[in-house]
């Protein structure tokens, strides 16, 4: 009969596919314990166990660790208790696989960028990836001050337009290490301003970037945005970086 053909640990382990040190394992640790031969010592796996490491592997691929796998493994049927388990447990895969998402999104990214570029900052490349991995923040950020159709205008960028963008940051990075400290109404330094808003006006549209101007959201409100995406400048380069950006503003507004 099926029930009483006996497997060695070798055998049983070219049938299940299951290594034998990880056999060894979940016998130690009491998920799957065999017979033992009295005289040898050596385990004696049956068709019983073969079910058992199913249920094993199937918890096991379900997500489930091995301490609570050790719970269920008794249980001889499941009721509403596992479907609740379940939800709960079907709900933490969700975020881990956002989590999952965003990362290959940062490495693709990454990867993106330094084919094109070759070699980057440090600095400004963390910041990059950092922005990435804070995308859902600043989404929530947006729908907390009506601007979710900006968001989701950015969300729909593609990946080109957005590495086109991320390249025009690496080139500001590098023209404010060099021009830091001319003059703000200096004609380089204004014209690297002048060249970094118009590219993200190009990525932004005329459209998402008059739903900005029109927003209504206060400086601390503002300042919170700004802490979610770390700026790869020292606060002295930010801050003449700014006083720059405003010079370029009011010149062009008088215009």
């Amino acid at each position: 009969m099926k029930g009483n053909i006996e497997y060695s640990i070798g055998e049983f382990s070219e049938k299940t596919g299951i290594p034998i040190r990880a056999l060894h394992y979940y016998d130690e640790i009491g998920l799957l314990q065999p017979k033992k031969n009295p005289t040898s010592g050596h385990r004696i796996y049956r068709h019983q166990d073969t079910l058992t490491l199913q249920k094993l592997l199937s918890l096991k691929f379900l997500g489930y660790n091995l301490v609570k796998i050790a719970g269920l493994l008794g249980e001889s049927s499941f009721s509403d208790d596992l479907n609740k388990t379940l939800n709960l447990h079907f709900r933490a895969l969700e975020k881990e696989k956002e989590r999952i998402e965003r990362s290959m999104t940062a490495v693709k990214r990454v990867i993106m960028i330094l084919e094109k570029e070759g070699e980057v900052d440090s600095t400004v490349l963390f910041s990059l990836i950092h922005s990435t991995e804070m995308d859902n923040m600043q989404y929530k950020w947006m729908e907390r001050h009506n601007l979710s159709d900006v968001a989701e205008g950015i969300a729909k960028k593609s990946e080109e337009e957005k590495l086109a963008l991320d390249q025009t940051f690496i080139e500001l990075n590098k023209q404010v290490k060099q021009l830091y400290g001319k003059p703000i109404d200096h004609p380089e330094v204004q014209e690297v301003i002048k060249m970094y808003l118009e590219e993200s006006f190009a990525f932004l549209g005329e459209d998402l970037v008059q739903n900005l101007a029109d927003a209504d959201v206060e400086e601390l409100d503002i300042q919170e945005f700004e802490q979610l995406a770390p700026s790869p400048f020292t606060e002295n380069e930010q801050k003449w970086l700014n006083q720059a950006i405003e010079f370029y503003m009011k010149h062009v507004e008088m215009e």
